[in-house]
């Protein structure tokens, strides 16, 4: 007998670990400007060579410092912005990305008014487009792109489907195709943004494709 076929280890790999990081950093994500923001800055912090639990923790500092829309990034302290980053367990990087994230906050308020759907909106539904204007926030390249687009899929519908290269690398780990656009017919289109964070973490941990080859394999 042949093994599960890969939507069952699509579906088995979304039940058990198909929670964004935005979710994980009780983000509730809509098309309004804070949480789009707070996702920008989760992005940030996990495209950096540090543990996204850490990332995750921190973004969650930050945001429980009251640091949750560009204004406020920018109108705090740079120490603020280091200590909220040390609280979160940050401290490899986190100088220089509260320096970052201050410069971030004052472009997105020059120049979207602070707001990300005016970005979106320049980019005219372009995906090219939106990642050539996110790539100006200073302190995001193209895994921090990739991150942001990734996670708000699920409330800009235009960029699905959104499956990027380190989701596509977990998502070998368990056996499944090896093209974005295969993997996310596995599933269906409302679960995408979940669906696309979960071969991500089977590729940072090992233990999550443990997890669902023995589930799906029972």
């Amino acid at each position: 007998m042949g093994g599960p076929s890969d939507r069952a280890v699509a579906r088995t790999l979304l039940e058990r670990h198909g929670t964004t990081y935005a979710e994980e950093s009780g983000i509730r994500l809509r098309n309004t400007p804070q949480p789009l923001y707070q996702v920008l800055v989760l992005a940030h912090l996990l495209s950096a060579r540090i543990r996204a639990s850490v990332a995750v923790a921190s973004a969650v500092a930050l945001f429980e410092a009251g640091l949750r829309t560009p204004r406020r990034m920018a109108d705090a302290t740079w120490q603020q912005r280091v200590d909220a980053l040390g609280e979160g367990g940050y401290r490899r990087y986190d100088e220089r990305t509260a320096t970052q994230l201050g410069d971030a906050a004052q472009l997105l308020l020059d120049e979207y008014g602070g707001d990300l759907r005016r970005m979106r909106d320049a980019a005219d539904g372009d995906a090219g487009a939106l990642r050539t204007a996110l790539r100006k926030v200073p302190g995001l390249g193209p895994a921090g792109c990739d991150i942001f687009l990734r996670e708000v899929q699920g409330v800009w519908p235009e960029l699905a489907p959104c499956v990027d290269g380190k989701a596509v690398q977990g998502a070998g780990r368990l056996g499944l195709p090896g093209d974005g656009r295969e993997l996310a017919r596995l599933v269906g289109r409302d679960e995408l943004a979940a669906f696309a964070s979960a071969p991500v973490r089977a590729a940072l941990d090992k233990s999550v494709v443990d997890d669902v080859r023995a589930a799906a394999d029972g």
